[in-house]
C-alpha cells in the first residue's frame, strides 16, 4: 500500500503548482513579532522532503504554519504539518484540523451544490440566468469597461454556466478598474471579508440578502458579451442565488444539507462558533518580505455572519475537512460508502463547461505562472484538457485555490487529491506550489530507490 500511494501521489503533488487565486487588494500592515517555530508532533517521516520544506518554511520566517493533506483511492490521507498557527507565543501547532480561510476554494464547493441541482433537474446548464433571477433579463454591456460606464444592450443572455466558468461578462472588484470598481463599491458588490475594520466600511454599502446582491449586480453593466471571455468574476456568488431560487431553502443550508452534512465536513463553516476560535489561523498580510496581521483569530471578522453567505470566498475548513470534499470527487460521488453525487455529475462538473470558442488562459502566478498544458474551466474550477509534458498534471485534473494561499486539485482518472493550508496576502509571496512538488518528487525517488 505504501508504494501505491507513493507513486500516485507524486504524479499528482506535482501539479500541486498549479492551483490558486487572485490576490485581494490589502491594509497597511504592522510590524509583526518574531515567528515562534516549533516541530509539529507526528512529524511524516514518510515524506521527509516535504516535511523539511515545511519545517524550513516556518524556521525562516515565511510563515507561522502551514499543513499539507494527500490522498489516493480510499487510502487514509497523508497530513504533513509544521510550524503554529500564529505568530504568537503559545499559539497551537498548526495540525490537519486547523482552520483556515479558504476564500475562493469556496467557488468550487458552490459549483458542485449548482451540480446537485442539475442533477435533480432543477437547474439545466443552459437555461437563461433571468429564469431564476429576473433582472438579468436585459443585460447592457460596456463599451470601454476600464475607463466608463457607457453600454449598449446585450446581444445575448447569461447562462447558468457561465456563472460556473466566469464567463458570464461579470466583474470583480479584485480586477476591476475606474469607474466600474467605484460602481460595484457603491452598490456593496464586495462579497468578500478581510477583517473587521474593512467589515464595518463594505457593510455600511454591502446588501444584506443574496437575493437583493443579485439584483444589485443585475443593473450593472457587463465587461464582455455573456459566453465570449473568461473573466474572473463575481458569477459564483450570483450563482449562490440561483441556488436560493431553485432549490427552495438558503443557500448555506443548501451547501450544508446537501454537501458538508452527507461528507462529516464538520470543521467547515461560514462563520467559525466561538468555541472553535481556538483552532482558527490568523491571517497575514506582506508587504515586501514583512509579515503583519491583518485578521487576528481572537477577533477575527469570522466570528460573525457574514452579510450573506458567500459563494466565491466564504468558508473556512480545515485540511481534513477539504480533503473528504476531494476525497468524494476523485471517488465519482461517494465517499465512506454514502453517494452524494451522481458519477455523472461529478464527471460532467470535472470537465471543460466553457462556451465554445472560450478559452481559459490562466490567472498569473495565482494558478502557477505559465501553463504547461491546455487547459478549460469546468463547475468553479480549472480543469487539464491534456497530459502536461511528462504526464504532470494529468488530463482531467481539477482544481482551484484561494487568496490566502491555500490549494486544492484532485486526478479523478488516478483518483488522487491534495490540499495545501497557509494564510497570508498575497497567494504568490512564495512558491509553494512549486516547492511543494518538487520535495514530493524527491521523497519518491528516495523511496522508489530503495
Amino acid at each position: 500500500m505504501r508504494t501505491h500511494w507513493l507513486g500516485g501521489t507524486m504524479v499528482l503533488l506535482a501539479f500541486a503548482a498549479t492551483m490558486g487565486d487572485a490576490r485581494q487588494a490589502q491594509p497597511a500592515p504592522q510590524p509583526a513579532p518574531a515567528p515562534t517555530v516549533a516541530a509539529a508532533p507526528g512529524a511524516n517521516p514518510l515524506l521527509r522532503e516535504t516535511q523539511a520544506l515545511f519545517d524550513g518554511y516556518v524556521a525562516s520566517g515565511k510563515m507561522p504554519g502551514v499543513v499539507g493533506a494527500f490522498g489516493v483511492g480510499d487510502a487514509p490521507p497523508q497530513f504533513v504539518s509544521a510550524g503554529r498557527i500564529s505568530d504568537d507565543p503559545g499559539a497551537p501547532l498548526a495540525g490537519p484540523d486547523s482552520l483556515w480561510r479558504i476564500y475562493s476554494m469556496t467557488k468550487p464547493v458552490t459549483g458542485m451544490a449548482a451540480m446537485l441541482l442539475v442533477e435533480d433537474g432543477r437547474i439545466g446548464l443552459d437555461d437563461p440566468l433571468s429564469k431564476y433571477i429576473p433582472a438579468f433579463a436585459n443585460m447592457r454591456v460596456l463599451t470601454s469597461p476600464d475607463t466608463s460606464l457607457d453600454s449598449v444592450p446585450a446581444k445575448k443572455p447569461i447562462l447558468i454556466r457561465h456563472l460556473l466558468t466566469h464567463s458570464a461578462g461579470l466583474g470583480y472588484s479584485i480586477n476591476a478598474k475606474g469607474p466600474l470598481l467605484q460602481e460595484y463599491e457603491r452598490r456593496g458588490i464586495v462579497p468578500a471579508q478581510v477583517n473587521a475594520q474593512m467589515e464595518a466600511k463594505a457593510r455600511t454599502a454591502r446588501p444584506t440578502t443574496l437575493a437583493e446582491f443579485a439584483n444589485r449586480v443585475a443593473a450593472v453593466p457587463l465587461i464582455a458579451e455573456p459566453g465570449t471571455k473568461w473573466h474572473y468574476s463575481i458569477g459564483l456568488d450570483v450563482l449562490g442565488a440561483v441556488i436560493e431560487q431553485a432549490s427552495g431553502m438558503p443557500f448555506d443550508r443548501f451547501v450544508q444539507t446537501r454537501l458538508l452534512g452527507p461528507l462529516n465536513m464538520r470543521s467547515t463553516y461560514w462563520s467559525v462558533p466561538a468555541s472553535e476560535v481556538g483552532r482558527l489561523s490568523t491571517n497575514y498580510v506582506f508587504v515586501g518580505d514583512v509579515r503583519a496581521p491583518t485578521d487576528r483569530a481572537a477577533t477575527s471578522v469570522y466570528l460573525k455572519p457574514p452579510s450573506f453567505p458567500y459563494g466565491g470566498a466564504g468558508l473556512v475548513s480545515s485540511a481534513r475537512d477539504y480533503d473528504r470534499f476531494l476525497h468524494m470527487l476523485a471517488n465519482g460521488g461517494t465517499l465512506d460508502g454514502r453517494r452524494v453525487m451522481k458519477a455523472e455529475t461529478v464527471a460532467l462538473a470535472m470537465s471543460n463547461l466553457l462556451p465554445p470558442g472560450v478559452t481559459f488562459g490562466g490567472l498569473g502566478d495565482g494558478t502557477g505562472g505559465v501553463m504547461s498544458a491546455r487547459m478549460g474551466f469546468g463547475a468553479g474550477g480549472s480543469v487539464y484538457l491534456e497530459n502536461a509534458p511528462g504526464g504532470v498534471p494529468s488530463k482531467g485534473t481539477f482544481g482551484w485555490g484561494g487568496a490566502a494561499g491555500t490549494i486544492a486539485w484532485v486526478d479523478p482518472v488516478r483518483k488522487m487529491r491534495g490540499t495545501v493550508m497557509v494564510q497570508y496576502f498575497p497567494d504568490d509571496k512564495w512558491p509553494v506550489r512549486r516547492n511543494v512538488s518538487a520535495a514530493l518528487a524527491r521523497d519518491m525517488q528516495r523511496l522508489t530507490a530503495r
